[in-house]
C-alpha cells in the first residue's frame, strides 16, 4: 500500500473478518443468506488477500492472472444470480470490480502489487467504480441507521420486529435448539453490515490505485 503498510495490514484484517463472517452464513437456515453467503466469502478474502502489503507478499504476474479468471467466472456466474436483482446486481458489481483489478496487476510491467502505483487501470473505469462503491457505502450505511420505535406497535423495538417473526420461524425450523446460535448467523443486518464493510474495502483499493 502507498506509504506505511499499517492501513494495509487493517484493510486485511476487515476483508478476512468479513470474510470469515460470510463463510459461516454458508450455514444459515435462510435460503437466500447461503445463496449470498459464498461469493461474499470469496470477495472477502479475495480482497484480503489482494491488500497485503507488498513488503510482505507480491505475488507473480500470473498469480494476478489467475485472480482474475477466478473473479472473472464469478461475475459471469452473478450475471445469472442477478435476474433476481436486490443485491445479486450489488455482488455482480463486486465481481466484476475484483476482476478488473487483479487483470490491471496481471498487465502491469512491473508485477506490482496493488496499491503500488505501479498498476493502474483506465481512470474512467475506475473512477465510475469508486463512485459507485462511494455510493453503495453511504446508501448501505444509512440503511443500518436503526428506525424510530413506533409507540404502541406491534413491530418491535427499533423497526425489529419483522426480525422477531423471521427469528420465531427460525426457531421452529431448528427445534428450538441453538436458537441464539441460528439468529446471529441469519440476521439481516449483519449481512448488510458484512457488505458495507466489503464496499469500503473495495473502494479503499480502488482509490490507490
Amino acid at each position: 500500500m502507498h506509504g506505511s503498510a499499517s492501513p494495509g495490514w487493517l484493510l486485511v484484517a476487515l476483508c478476512a473478518v468479513t470474510g470469515a463472517y460470510c463463510l459461516l452464513r454458508t450455514r444459515s437456515a435462510v435460503e437466500e443468506q447461503r445463496r449470498a453467503a459464498g461469493g461474499e466469502a470469496l470477495m472477502g478474502f479475495g480482497m484480503a488477500a489482494m491488500a497485503v502489503p507488498a513488503a510482505v507478499l507480491a505475488p507473480p504476474r500470473w498469480a494476478w492472472g489467475i485472480c482474475a479468471l477466478v473473479f472473472g467466472a464469478a461475475a459471469i456466474r452473478a450475471v445469472w444470480a442477478a435476474r433476481a436483482g436486490g443485491h445479486h446486481l450489488h455482488h455482480l458489481v463486486g465481481t466484476g470490480a475484483m476482476a478488473y483489478m487483479a487483470a490491471v496487476m496481471s498487465a502491469s510491467p512491473s508485477s506490482g502489487h496493488h496499491g503500488h502505483g505501479s498498476a493502474a487501470g483506465p481512470p474512467t473505469v475506475t473512477g465510475v467504480l469508486a463512485l459507485y462503491f462511494a455510493g453503495y457505502v453511504l446508501w448501505s450505511g444509512a440503511r443500518l441507521i436503526p428506525a424510530p420505535a413506533v409507540a404502541g406497535g406491534s413491530g418491535g423495538v427499533g423497526g425489529m420486529g419483522g426480525m422477531g417473526e423471521v427469528g420465531g420461524a427460525r426457531a421452529r425450523d431448528t427445534g428450538g435448539v441453538g436458537r441464539g446460535a441460528v439468529l446471529w448467523r441469519d440476521r439481516l443486518e449483519l449481512a448488510r453490515a458484512c457488505r458495507l464493510s466489503m464496499a469500503m474495502g473495495m473502494l479503499a483499493m480502488l482509490l490507490m490505485m
